[in-house]
């Protein structure tokens, strides 16, 4: 009998062994994680902390599932992987033999060797041991700054400030997500930030954290010489691919485990899929690291027919994200740069209130290629439908009403968006 073993219980683990039972039910399938039993959502960290939801009401699937699968749910870590005898070993002790082997570890909260990064409550927010690691933290904390910017940070310091927890923030661009959000886009979220009552100090650095004698954090010193008392340090500056295991191994690895198109490492019988795998593509210079959690599963369906032996591709698609500043909503759909490319023209609309925006790209040739909407919802399949069309700007324009996906009594805005785009376009 075949034995598939998976590192990582993830939504591309996960995905990877659902659809490998459905193709090979006679084979073992083993799911490897230390972190927690059973699959859950990591982006509902938030509202676990916060009390919205539950540990339970984050599992997709009932428990039961995976003993009617057959799949194998076993709690320990991997510390090692022997690729030339295929086989695994475990933190508790013990190894476990495989026949294929999917990587899917997933990502790792970045730290860039400050002082004092590694006392007592200084952490990121990235899995449920974070979460757990946060709840203690949280013991007579007062005050707190997080650094860096994107969804991670504001996430956190929302958790914090719903705490009575006072939030200073220490972005290095010049607006908060600028080197991810155009210029009006990050404006808005840094005016929301600061309206909701959070200290956000902009072109800031970390230089330092302070220890407290006791081998804790209790403040920071910021590239300008500021001290800032802080008894919580949160270090959401991105997250990188964990590679940590096929580290000093024969599977290669540049910013993550390097695979093809097929998600299929050097080794034969290794594959990896999700935020640790980077996919070298023919004809395409830079290779590509995806870390959402649609790409994660789209990427798991793909490793698991591979390791079934179906013929198969990961084809990326129209790159697609959403996600809340606080109570702001965004979704991104396509080609928006922060800053416009040569030839690329951007159409931007924004309500008076300063809490919902529309922006339309186009190209030189006046094609559509991607949009962002601030406070606005549109629906996927339009949005997505106008980019694989080709549509001109012109007809995306005119077309606005069909994307709206606000309830049936909301203001719509798409008379003031496309008027005020028209004026932009003569």
């Amino acid at each position: 009998m075949c034995h598939a073993a998976i590192i990582g219980n993830g939504i591309a683990g996960i995905t990877a062994a659902r659809r490998l039972r459905a193709l090979r039910p006679d084979w073992r399938i083993s799911v490897i994680s230390g972190e927690s039993r059973y699959h859950y959502s990591r982006p509902a960290l938030m509202y676990i902390f916060m009390g919205h939801m539950r540990y339970a009401d984050t599992k997709p699937f009932e428990d039961r599932v995976w003993a009617d699968e057959r799949i194998e749910l076993v709690r320990d870590w991997v510390t090692e992987i022997d690729v030339a005898a295929s086989r695994l070993r475990l933190h508790a002790g013990g190894t476990l033999a495989y026949d294929k082997l999917l990587i899917a570890t997933g990502s790792q909260s970045n730290r860039f060797g400050w002082p004092g990064q590694d006392l007592r409550r200084v952490q990121g927010l990235y899995d449920l041991i974070d979460l757990h690691t946060l709840t203690e933290n949280m013991r007579d904390t007062r005050r707190s700054v997080i650094v860096g910017g994107g969804l991670i940070g504001v996430e956190l310091a929302e958790m914090l400030h719903s705490r009575g927890v006072h939030v200073t923030m220490l972005i290095r661009e010049t607006d908060y997500w600028r080197n991810v959000l155009p210029a009006e886009e990050s404006a808005m979220v840094s005016r929301l930030i600061r309206h909701e009552g959070f200290d956000l100090r902009l072109e800031t650095r970390l230089a330092e954290i302070l220890d407290d004698g006791t081998g804790a954090a209790w403040a920071v010193v910021t590239d300008r010489g500021e001290r800032i008392e802080a008894q919580l340090v949160g270090l959401t500056v991105g997250v990188s691919p964990n590679i940590d295991l096929v580290r000093d191994t024969a599977i290669k690895a540049g910013r993550g485990v390097l695979v093809d198109e097929s998600l299929r490492t050097n080794v034969d019988n290794i594959w990896a899929a999700g935020d640790c795998a980077e996919i070298v593509r023919p004809h395409v210079e830079r290779n590509l690291l995806q870390q959402v959690w649609y790409t994660g599963k789209a990427q798991g369906r793909v490793a698991g027919e591979a390791m079934a032996g179906v013929e198969t591709r990961y084809e990326p698609g129209i790159w697609y994200n959403s996600a809340k500043f606080l109570d702001l909503e965004y979704q991104t759909y396509g080609d928006v740069r922060p800053n416009p490319r040569d030839g690329e023209r951007h159409l931007w609309w924004e309500h008076a209130d300063g809490r919902k925006g529309v922006r339309l790209v186009c190209d030189s040739a006046g094609v559509f290629i991607g949009l962002n909407t601030m406070g606005v919802r549109y629906r996927h399949e339009v949005c997505e439908g106008w980019i694989r069309d080709r549509r001109s700007i012109d007809d995306v324009v005119a077309q606005l009403p069909q994307a709206n996906f606000d309830s049936e009594f909301s203001r719509r805005y798409e008379s003031e968006i496309a008027a005020t785009m028209r004026e932009q376009t003569r």
